[in-house]
């Protein structure tokens, strides 16, 4: 991994190699079925070349060998602005990913905070778009999880949002560089989103920003990947398949802590732009 001093234009990447244990990780709506170690092992590096190439500069966190899930790094921190907050996951068997998470978020000099007991809240239930940070409720994120980030972010609108039939909030939604929201409207509660673009696949409502105008997407959404396109975005795709067997997602393999091009123009954060995304495809 990249552990060069600085930062690149685009922001840095936290990232986790997968361990020898990938293939016994926790399993909730995907249908289990074998996954090959290696074949996730050239994934994961197709993945890391892919946030390169896009410009952000790469940090490893430290392996974590005995955790399966340890590689869905995303759910251990979430990184608002100067602030990372280590969660504290609803599934006891993913806790220790913690540790490894806070060391790697005081490595980039970010303050740290902590979700304490009796709250639970993963990584992946947590969307920041502009000064509001969805939540997903559900599985995995509790009503004191929820409330315990809202504490921590002081000055950012959180809106709590039911979430059904998926993993995480992210499992159902993201946001797309101008800041709209991107899913699947049946996993999510859409009376407390502005508005929600219909992905043409389930896989769809999984975009990484790596860019003002470039996102990351899965292979197995290759329909949205053509509609994103189409409406002028560069579109990167990386094959997960062996991640997705686990319920993972692009959104799951990476922290993101973004450079200076989110800061540019009026309404712009650290995170992306508060606005409202419409389309033909989306519903209101």
């Amino acid at each position: 991994m990249d552990a060069a001093a600085g930062t690149a234009s685009a922001g840095r990447a936290l990232v986790r190699p997968p361990g020898p244990r990938l293939a016994e990780g926790l399993v909730t709506h995907a249908a289990r079925r074998p996954v090959d170690v290696e074949l996730a092992e050239r994934q994961h590096a197709a993945y890391v070349a892919a946030l390169r190439a896009a410009g952000w500069s790469v940090r490893a966190v430290a392996p974590a060998d005995d955790l399966p899930d340890a590689v869905f790094v995303e759910d251990a921190l979430v990184v608002c602005g100067d602030v990372a907050v280590v969660c504290r996951s609803g599934a006891p068997s993913r806790r220790g990913e913690a540790a490894g998470a806070e060391r790697a978020a005081r490595g980039l000099g970010l303050r740290v905070a902590r979700i304490e007991e009796p709250a639970t809240l993963d990584g992946g239930d947590v969307l920041a778009v502009g000064g509001t940070v969805y939540v997903g409720r559900g599985d995995r994120t509790n009503e004191e999880g929820i409330c315990q980030l809202a504490r921590l972010l002081g000055g950012r609108r959180v809106v709590p949002v039911d979430v059904r039939g998926c993993l995480h909030l992210k499992s159902a939604m993201t946001a797309l560089p101008d800041g709209g929201l991107i899913g699947v409207p049946e996993m999510v509660d859409t009376a407390v989103l502005p508005c929600l673009r219909v992905a043409p696949e389930p896989e769809g409502a999984h975009v990484v920003v790596l860019g003002p105008d470039h996102v990351l997407m899965a292979a197995s959404a290759p329909r949205t990947a053509a509609r994103l396109a189409a409406d002028g975005l560069r579109v990167t795709s990386v094959d997960i398949s062996e991640f997705e067997a686990l319920d993972g997602c692009v959104t799951c393999l990476s922290v993101l802590v973004p450079g200076p091009w989110r800061d540019r123009g009026p309404g712009r954060t650290s995170q992306h732009p508060d606005v409202g995304f419409r389309n033909a495809d989306g519903i209101c």
